[in-house]
């Protein structure tokens, strides 16, 4: 998770960790508009149906250098990189959901950086794909594609790990649990369940982040309950959030009373996704690379059959 991923890292510990001393601008604003005089802002798309069984994603697991195509601002810490696919006569073909890893720029030692990243996009977009990146001051790799030129190449690759559970989900809610830069890979799921007009399934989304101003994806999840309200239905809660803001929501971390709240109980036809930093891992649902379920899922009663971890 992504799922951009690897999120639980790029994100650095997002909602348990101290608040970033930079303050994110409104793309509403005349600041972030003179920010972006270098990128042209991001639009908003509509979910998108285009689902497509694993096994078919044009990156395999060997390394292929794509050109970056464009650059978009969200804003003032966060752009979407357009970049080609292998071949730009195809989509991507990446299975829903799912993510793939992207190599670039050096340590020290000479070695790469290697992260997940879950595109935004889907496979009706032909020929290229999308990676919504939030720059972090010492964020080794979105540091480096901060620096990157239309043109540059970046290396891409898919393995058999970065398939997470796949598209029909085959329930009547999903439950959603996300900390910080995890929102991707529940875009990704998202585009899939709302762009399905024969899906009918429920989404609430319980989303951690810092502050209120640095909330990745908002504009998108914003349009989309507003277009969805009957089936998508989010709720942040801020971990940080500065004293005399005009933030009114939740406060503090995604506790159980939160989840027993808004989500549907165990063995009600549900399943919970879990994506974020890795306490909110261990706290929620047990470490990422345990199939078990512990933590406060676990207490709640939920199984190991309903929850994945991205």
């Amino acid at each position: 998770t992504i799922f951009t991923l690897s999120i639980f890292t790029i994100f650095t510990l997002s909602i348990f960790t101290t608040p970033s001393t930079s303050t994110p601008l409104s793309c509403e604003s005349s600041n972030c508009r003179d920010l972006k005089t270098e990128f042209a802002a991001y639009k908003i798309q509509k979910p998108s149906f285009a689902v497509v069984p694993s096994g078919q994603c044009q990156f395999t697991e060997d390394w292929v250098s794509v050109a970056l195509k464009k650059v978009e601002s969200v804003s003032a810490d966060t752009k979407v990189f357009t970049f080609a696919t292998p071949d730009e006569s195809k989509p991507l073909n990446l299975p829903t959901c799912a993510c793939i890893l992207a190599r670039g720029g050096k340590d020290s030692d000479g070695n790469p950086f290697v992260r997940p990243y879950t595109p935004i996009s889907t496979n009706a977009m032909v020929g290229e794909f999308e990676l919504m990146v939030k720059i972090y001051p010492e964020g080794n790799l979105s540091q480096y594609m901060n620096e990157m030129n239309v043109g540059d190449t970046m290396e891409f690759k898919h393995i058999k790990f970065n398939v997470k559970r796949q598209y029909p989900f085959g329930v009547k809610s999903v439950g959603m649990l996300v900390g910080g830069t995890g929102i991707t890979p529940m875009i990704q799921a998202l585009h899939a369940i709302l762009g399905n007009h024969e899906d009918n399934t429920k989404v609430n989304i319980l989303y951690g982040s810092q502050r209120s101003d640095q909330i990745l994806c908002k504009e998108i999840l914003d349009s989309w309950v507003s277009n969805y309200p009957n089936r998508l239905s989010v709720t942040h809660v801020m971990s940080n959030e500065p004293e005399g803001s005009d933030y009114e929501g939740e406060k503090g971390f995604i506790t159980k009373e939160l989840i027993e709240k808004h989500f549907h109980a165990p063995g009600s036809d549900t399943n919970i996704f879990v994506c974020g930093p890795p306490p909110m891992y261990n706290a929620l649902c047990g470490p990422r690379e345990d199939a078990e379920v512990t933590g406060i899922l676990a207490d709640i009663g939920y199984s190991k059959e309903e929850v994945a971890k991205f």
